[in-house]
């Protein structure tokens, strides 16, 4: 018998009721894209075995049961207030398909390595840092298999805390346009030392800010990725606004080749005495944010499904993969360009007729990412329409 007063809520094809729990209706994109990259993985593997970590009232176990076809779901969540109506939630599952546990999230990582019970896919969707379970979560995950992260710690990662981000990440973060690019970078590249610590590596399958939080699946794999090529540092120069990569053997001996008595972008003095140094975030991932060829089965899956906005964004997700680990702003043009907000369409097309790639970015719609440097950017913004 139903003891829950409220009338049942529906996430696509899921029924539940959400009771006393925390559930937050605008985070369905976020969920929609774990359900996708599951059920890919179970198209390619044959199985699917999951843990959800932090379940709240248990929507995401349901939907992974459902629409991504697991096999097998522990479903834990450490608040036993919230028992009863996860409880009530997983009763509609067959009863020898799932595990249900009140248990602190590290509990069940170790209980998971202890008894060499490896997940194709972990979710640790956390409130706040998801520092104290970056390294533990990796001991519960199969090789090959995935790891879905949330951090809702933007400060952290930002600029605006950066000590508790040294705390948290091993890493140090500075204000710059691209902050919230950077706070998916810092987390992945986190998650790839701790990795590499193991012996292991990490894939990233996909990386999401979604306004308040920062999502990152990954695929743990049996081969060390960290390397300075993909593990390294931004710069970002405050007076003329372009960025570097720094790698760690160049630190202390970069800084921004304009003349910053003479900051003009168009006009850069690489022989100048009297150089601005750059304000330095990292370490961080520097390679891509996405798996292209996993995009392009999500996106395939979700055309199949009519999730029509997942695929609009796995689109765009496929176009700013490879791109620089950076982008600027429309705002940012605008204003070193003493124009208007220039259009982003315009901007784009431009670019690419040069020469250059260049795309939108899902992160924040009023900017794009290009290889292109920022002078260009505003030649282009200054150019007329095609």
């Amino acid at each position: 018998m139903n003891s829950f007063s409220d009338a049942p809520a529906w996430e696509r094809s899921v029924q539940f009721q959400v009771g006393n729990a925390f559930y937050r209706p605008q985070s369905r994109m976020v969920r929609d894209l774990g359900v996708l990259a599951a059920a890919v993985y179970r198209q390619h593997t044959g199985r699917l075995r999951v843990l959800d970590a932090m379940a709240g009232c248990g929507v995401r176990s349901l939907r992974y049961w459902l629409e991504s076809g697991a096999d097998w779901l522990w479903v834990n969540d450490s608040n036993p207030e919230v028992s009863a109506v996860r409880l009530h939630n997983l009763s509609q599952l067959p009863v020898n398909r799932f595990k249900l546990t009140c248990q602190d999230a590290n509990q069940v990582f170790f209980e998971c390595y202890g008894q060499q019970d490896f997940y194709d896919l972990v979710d640790v969707d956390s409130f706040g840092t998801p520092a104290p379970y970056l390294s533990t979560s990796l001991w519960s995950v199969k090789i090959g298999g995935l790891l879905y992260l949330t951090s809702t710690d933007g400060r952290s990662v930002t600029g605006s805390t950066p000590d508790r981000g040294l705390a948290a990440f091993g890493a140090y973060a500075r204000s710059h346009p691209a902050a919230h690019e950077q706070g998916l970078r810092i987390l992945i590249g986190s998650v790839q030392q701790l990795a590499a610590a193991k012996g292991l590596g990490i894939v990233p399958v996909f990386s999401l800010f979604a306004g308040e939080s920062y999502r990152v699946m990954v695929r743990l794999v049996p081969k060390v990725l960290l390397n300075t090529n993909s593990y390294g540092f931004l710069g970002y120069c405050h007076t003329c606004g372009d960025y570097q990569t720094i790698a760690w053997n160049k630190l202390g001996r970069t800084d921004c080749p304009h003349d910053r008595h003479n900051p003009d972008p168009h006009n850069l003095n690489p022989h100048s005495p009297d150089r601005t140094p750059l304000s330095i975030s990292g370490p961080l991932w520097l390679g891509n944010l996405h798996d292209v060829e996993q995009l392009t089965a999500m996106k395939n899956l979700a055309e199949q499904w009519g999730w029509t906005n997942c695929v609009s964004l796995l689109a765009m997700m496929q176009t700013e993969a490879s791109l620089p680990p950076y982008f600027y702003t429309l705002r940012e043009i605008g204003r070193r360009g003493k124009l208007d907000l220039p259009n982003r369409s315009h901007l784009i097309q431009t670019l690419q007729s040069w020469g250059y790639a260049a795309s939108p970015t899902h992160i924040n719609p009023q900017a794009i990412k290009t290889t292109a440097p920022l002078s260009t950017c505003l030649e282009a913004a200054h150019s007329p329409a095609l």
